[in-house]
């Protein structure tokens, strides 16, 4: 199954995929990180799924989320009629719940219900029993309870069911997961929890204050970042899913079900552009929680409760998603250093100041603290942005964000009045730029270059340069970054990150897939420098590469023409949002360096 054929359903603390062929082959309960009990997408059938679709050929198939929502409806024509199968996960105090109801449209049609419960990740079948005319299955500390109006019975380690529908007839099914010391959790109204999700989602979609084109894509991708965050403490995830191959049948596999520091700036922007500021305080909140404590450990990730042990390991009876192994969990990348983080972490509290219009005393403590670490350690080697397994080297990127981190403690200390070593912080500023500027330059083309250790490697990381601030986009330095990205890195008019077969080693096998969120800021950078029509080419072909749902996985494979990567992800879909507002504040046809009405990246330009 494609990652395309995949539509996402989700609670805001845990999130599912259901295939086109109405499927759900991946469900982790009742977290994002917590262990799945459907892992199909990563195996086979055996893995754990839940089926509902007809028992015959299908001959047409078409789905959408309803307007405004992420209630999911996919329609199957056969010879004999048509059903309408709603899909979803209604927001939640409790216990999650997956709510599937099929209502026959035309003629009468045959249908097949699959139930494959593996929990963790496909290794345990559970024991299954009835309790009061529902079905308990209960595998170590999990447990899941299926409600249903048609019977149900065993077969081969399954559950399944058979049954017909005419115009006008429903089924309804409620799947929920509860703790397996617990009683199962009492019954939804399917029909109800439907309607209540729709009013949800749409009351939701209503603060949206975004005004300007492509908002159809822009409220979409919202609501996957809204869909992604786990609402108890705010944190978002970088994806629901794990292992889902950057390079199909490669090993670049990684578990992305956890908060990145990194997203931060990003997300508050994001969330403050939009108007949803009670989402922007809650993630600024977890933020806190998060960083605060020993600056030298700060970490790249945590889990969304805040959880600092994240420990790697292999899923060795799964085959991987096409092949593609090792499977992963827990992601090692928690281990690195990666001194970027920092100047995202401080642009996203300067963010926070801006439009909050008021200070904590505890943040701006736990910001001069991590400042303090950073003055120490901004000149260490690092594994930077994108979390190489080569060994540490002197990023260039990781030294722009270091400047970043001291341009916004200064600008927060100038213009909130509050007390640090400014004077220390512009020396510090002034050291890292000259620095860059020294080593970081290719003397031959005047691009910037990926580290110093490697002088002819390009990283699409570098076109963040303009957009932080730290130059402008009529510098000459900037333009030949750009026009090297463009001769170096693009395939198919998409961005790599970098070119993993030559200079750039990151200690995996050569080979990955256009990364989505480099496209954008290519993007970004065209409407800074007055390509404005360049610049929404580029958005359009980017929007053209979502599914017919409008999700973006992490990566596209030109080659192969399909997305790759974990999906749907965070990163991508912030990076739509943020160069959707710079082209809303664009002048169409002008040039020079035109400033956005707004200021809509966050970090597009000097705050």
């Amino acid at each position: 199954m494609r990652l395309e054929d995949y539509a996402l359903i989700g609670d805001t603390q845990t999130a599912a995929l259901v295939s086109r062929e109405g499927s759900v082959d991946w469900w982790c309960a009742p977290r994002f990180d917590s262990a799945a009990s459907f892992s199909a997408i990563l195996g086979g059938p055996e893995h754990g799924r839940w089926l509902v679709a007809p028992a015959e050929p299908i001959q047409k198939i078409t789905r959408r989320y309803r307007p405004d929502t992420l209630v999911l409806e996919t329609e199957f024509e056969t010879e004999h009629g048509t059903v309408r199968v709603a899909d979803c996960m209604p927001p939640r105090d409790g216990t999650p719940e997956i709510v599937r109801r099929v209502e026959g449209v035309k003629g009468r049609v045959p249908m097949r219900l699959e139930l494959v419960i593996r929990f963790d990740y496909g290794s345990i079948v559970p024991w299954v029993r009835r309790e009061g005319g529902r079905l308990v299955a209960i595998g170590g500390p999990d447990a899941l309870v299926l409600t249903s109006d048609i019977e149900t019975r065993g077969e081969d380690m399954t559950t399944v069911a058979d049954f017909t529908l005419s115009e006008g007839q429903t089924a309804s099914f409620t799947l929920g997961w509860f703790p397996s010391h617990r009683k199962p959790p009492p019954a939804l109204d399917a029909r109800q929890s439907i309607h209540d999700t729709e009013q949800f989602w749409r009351s939701w979609v209503r603060r949206c204050k975004y005004d300007g084109p492509y908002r159809d894509a822009v409220t979409r991708s919202l609501m996957v970042l809204k869909a992604l965050t786990y609402a108890p403490t705010g944190g978002m995830v970088a994806a629901p899913t794990t292992s889902l191959p950057e390079q199909l049948g490669g090993v670049r596999n990684w578990d992305y079900r956890f908060c990145w520091l990194r997203d931060a700036a990003f997300t508050l922007n994001n969330l403050y552009l939009a108007g949803y500021r009670e989402e922007a305080r809650s993630f600024r909140g977890w933020l806190l929680r998060a960083a605060a404590g020993d600056p030298a450990k700060l970490q790249v990730l945590y889990g969304v409760s805040g959880e600092r042990r994240i420990p790697e390991a292999t899923c060795k009876w799964l085959p991987g998603y096409e092949g593609a192994r090792p499977v992963r969990v827990g992601n090692a990348a928690v281990d690195q250093l990666q001194l970027d983080i920092y100047g995202e972490l401080l642009d996203a509290m300067l963010q926070s100041r801006q439009a909050e219009g008021c200070e904590e005393d505890f943040a701006w403590r736990v910001e001069r603290v991590l400042l303090d670490f950073l003055g120490e350690h901004w000149n260490d080697p690092d594994e930077s942005i994108w979390e190489v397994r080569s060994g540490p080297k002197q990023f260039t990127y990781s030294k722009v964000m270091s400047w970043v981190a001291f341009d916004r403690a200064i600008r927060s200390a100038e213009r909130f009045g509050l007390e640090g070593p400014v004077r220390v912080w512009r020396e510090k500023r002034a050291r890292i730029m000259q620095e860059v500027l020294v080593r970081g330059v290719d003397p031959v083309r005047g691009c910037f270059i990926r580290s110093f250790d490697d002088p002819h490697a390009l990283d699409a990381s570098l076109l963040r340069v303009p957009l932080v601030g730290f130059l402008p986009c009529t510098d000459a330095r900037v333009q030949a970054t750009v026009q090297a990205v463009e001769q170096d890195l693009m395939r198919d008019g998409l961005v790599l990150r970098y070119a993993t077969d030559t200079h750039a080693d990151d200690g995996l096998p050569p080979g990955e897939g256009a990364f989505l969120a480099c496209s954008f800021w290519l993007a970004d950078c065209y409407a800074r420098q007055g390509r404005v029509d360049d610049a929404r080419t580029l958005f359009e072909r980017l929007l053209s590469l979502r599914n017919d749902v409008g999700l973006l996985s992490e990566e596209y494979d030109a080659r192969a023409k399909r997305l790759v990567g974990n999906f749907p992800q965070a990163f991508s879909h912030l990076a739509l949002v943020n160069t959707a507002f710079n082209l809303a504040g664009m002048r169409a046809g002008s040039r020079g360096e035109d400033r956005p009405a707004r200021d809509a990246s966050p970090i597009l330009q000097p705050l």
